[in-house]
Order: C-alpha cells, then sequence, then structure tokens
C-alpha cells in the first residue's frame, strides 16, 4: 500500500491544532506500519524533523497554499499530479481539505465546521471557501474521519452524509503535560503575574475562543471576590478583532489581564500545570484538546455545555454557558475560593484523561485508513 498525506501544516516552530495532529498520529502510524509507503507532500521546503522514519518520501509540491486561491490550486492540480507520480492508493488530508480533480481515493480528517455556525468570525474568502467546497468534500471523500461525535452529527446533519461513512477518531494530547512542582508554580507566577494564582487562557486569539465573555467573566469575578487571580492569556493575535478591542479597553481590571503571546511547548507546560485553573469558554470547539491537557496537568477545568466540549470533559469539569459572563465568574469563584472542589476535579479530570492519548488516536486512525482502503 502507498498512501499520500497532507503535511503543509508541518512548518518547524508553527505548529497549531491540526499540525499537532498530523505530527502525533502519523509519527507513530508510520512507525508502526513499515510494510506500508508514506508520500509526505508539503507545499514548501520541509523540515527533516517531519520525516519522521525510513518509510517516508517526504515531496515539496508548490505553490504554497496560504489563501483560498491557492488552495484550490494546490489541492486541484499539484495533489492530482503528485498522486499520479508516485501511484499512491489512499490520499489522507488531517486538515479536510481534498482534491476534485483526482479518482484516488481520499480520506480527509473534518475537525469541525464552525464555519457553518459561525460564517461571520471569518474573512470573507475563507469562509466562502469552506461554505463552497466543504460540503462538495463531504461527498467526494471515501470515507471521513473527524474528532467527535458531536463533529460526526454536525457532519451528517450540515451534509446529509450517511453516518456509516464516518469513524470518531478522537484527538490525545501531549503527553509532556503534568502535574507541577512547587518550585516551578511559583516560578511561573512570579514569572507572569507578580506572584499571584491564576486562572489561564491558551489558544489562538480567534472570535470563537469567546475572549469577550471571558474577559467581561474575569471582571465580574474580581468586583465580587477579593482573590488576587490574574487572568493570564496564552496565544497569538492573529484573530484579535475590534470586538475583543473594544471589550478589553472597557475594562477596569485590565491591568490583571496579563498576555504571554506564543510560548514555546515547553514553557506551556509549566504555564499549565501552575494555573489555577484553565478557563475555556469557546462556543464553538470539535474537540478542545486544552482540556486534555489540563487534565494530564492536574489542573481544575472551567469549559462550555456547546459542542464537542461536555462530550471531552465528562464530569471532570464545570460547565458553564459560554455567553453567560455571570456564569464563567461564578465558576472561577467556586474554585478560587474551595481547595476540595480543585482536588476534585482533578481527581476526576485523572480518570478522564485515561480516555485520550496520541496512541488511542493513531490506532482509530489506522482503522479508518483500512476501511477506506478496503471498502
Amino acid at each position: 500500500m502507498k498512501i499520500a498525506v497532507n503535511t503543509r501544516l508541518l512548518i518547524k516552530e508553527k505548529l497549531e491544532g491540526i499540525g499537532w495532529f498530523t505530527v502525533e498520529t502519523f509519527k507513530r502510524i508510520t512507525a508502526q506500519h513499515p510494510e506500508v509507503d508514506f508520500v509526505f507532500l508539503f507545499d514548501r521546503s520541509y523540515n527533516s524533523d517531519f520525516v519522521f522514519s525510513d518509510n517516508i518520501k517526504p515531496v515539496s509540491l508548490p505553490p504554497q497554499a496560504r489563501h483560498p486561491l491557492l488552495y484550490y490550486t494546490w489541492f486541484n492540480f499539484s495533489i492530482p499530479w503528485a498522486l499520479k507520480k508516485h501511484k499512491v492508493d489512499l490520499f489522507i488530508s488531517p486538515d479536510g481539505y481534498i482534491s476534485l480533480n483526482t479518482s484516488v481515493p481520499q480520506l480527509p480528517v473534518f475537525h469541525d465546521l464552525n464555519f457553518e455556525h459561525y460564517p461571520d468570525d471569518l474573512p470573507y474568502l475563507e469562509r466562502k471557501y469552506y461554505r463552497t467546497f466543504f460540503p462538495k468534500f463531504a461527498h467526494k471523500a471515501k470515507r471521513i474521519a473527524t474528532v467527535s461525535e458531536y463533529s460526526k452529527k454536525d457532519i451528517v446533519g450540515q451534509y446529509n452524509v450517511n453516518p456509516e461513512k464516518i469513524d470518531v477518531v478522537y484527538n490525545g494530547a501531549n503527553p509532556s503535560f503534568k502535574p507541577a512542582s512547587e518550585n516551578t508554580i511559583q516560578s511561573m507566577r512570579q514569572k507572569y503575574t507578580q506572584g499571584q494564582p491564576y486562572f489561564l487562557f491558551i489558544g489562538a486569539l480567534h472570535p470563537r475562543k469567546n475572549l469577550v465573555n471571558l474577559f467581561k467573566a474575569f471582571e465580574q469575578f474580581k468586583f465580587r471576590t477579593d482573590h488576587p487571580h490574574k487572568l493570564l492569556i496564552a496565544g497569538n493575535k492573529k484573530w484579535w478583532t475590534r470586538d475583543i478591542q473594544k471589550t478589553y479597553e472597557a475594562l477596569s481590571c485590565k491591568d490583571e489581564i496579563i498576555f504571554a503571546g506564543r510560548v514555546s511547548i515547553e514553557e506551556l507546560i509549566n504555564i499549565m500545570g501552575s494555573a489555577e485553573a484553565l478557563t475555556y469558554v469557546s462556543y464553538f470547539e470539535g474537540f478542545g484538546i486544552p482540556i486534555v491537557e489540563a487534565f494530564y496537568a492536574n489542573t481544575p477545568v472551567i469549559t462550555s455545555n456547546l459542542t464537542s466540549m461536555p462530550e471531552v470533559a465528562g464530569e471532570a469539569a464545570l460547565i458553564v454557558d459560554p455567553f453567560s459572563a455571570n456564569a464563567i465568574a461564578s465558576a472561577m469563584k467556586k474554585i478560587a475560593g474551595s481547595d476540595a472542589l480543585r482536588k476534585t476535579l482533578i481527581e476526576k479530570g485523572s480518570v478522564q484523561a485515561s480516555k485520550f492519548s496520541w496512541q488511542q488516536t493513531a490506532d482509530k486512525m489506522w482503522k479508518s485508513i483500512e476501511k477506506a482502503y478496503n471498502s
């Protein structure tokens, strides 16, 4: 069997959610299946760190697909050419995009359909591309993998796809996330929050991450309590909007919100393990990897009652209405005021974490690959 994989999001020092999914899943799959030949298709010069094993042939395939017009060109012209040249049996696309111009069987991974529910959160050309082509991808694909039962139901409902065609392949989380030592906790607090405990947000500062209501909730929390907690934001401002900026500027407690920017994975592990709680109150997620990372780190979690997040969190988090700043603030108050509650959430989180690992992801992804190849 020869499998081609879309690896265009594997960029050294710039991995985000789908990039991590690709790395963690395929470094295991390629190692565990030496009998299979893999062709990794990059849209630029590749880093050798992403050539995980001897059965991988890396290929640089222009143009760089970083714009809807170039997405179309890469997937409908460059990809079919490469699949034909390398005599590929199956094409796997971890970011969900596939080619409409090839007869080679294809297996995309749809992480979520947020663009169908909140199109205004994306630039015009991006949402136009997604909403035009993802329904076509869903029907063109031999099979579809997705990262939660919620997303599976959403794909079925949005695109009228047979549920038997869709495999749920849960995300894992980096096993390096672990409880922090007391020295690390004190060090992180001194470095970022003047020695004070902090609530933590991790992720790109995208509208659907709900920073507007998180900021409002934190202000309510400060008004309603005398706790010294800060709010630490770890992520880049690529999607920072006028509404987020306007909300932030209106806060009376903005001096107690610290922006760490994008940090290294080593630093992120220490920040997570040292947090009072993770506040991950998005209004839409296909999965929500930081929830599991927090469980690994023995960090309590406050998350949303919408989309996939209750499925991932189970009974191990405080579940809130993300559109209610009051509900988020109340959860912050509960955690800040109760060591017993924090201990209970940590214990439950440890149990819930065992349901998710990258090895389980790789195993389920391989089963999906076998179905796509053999059907």
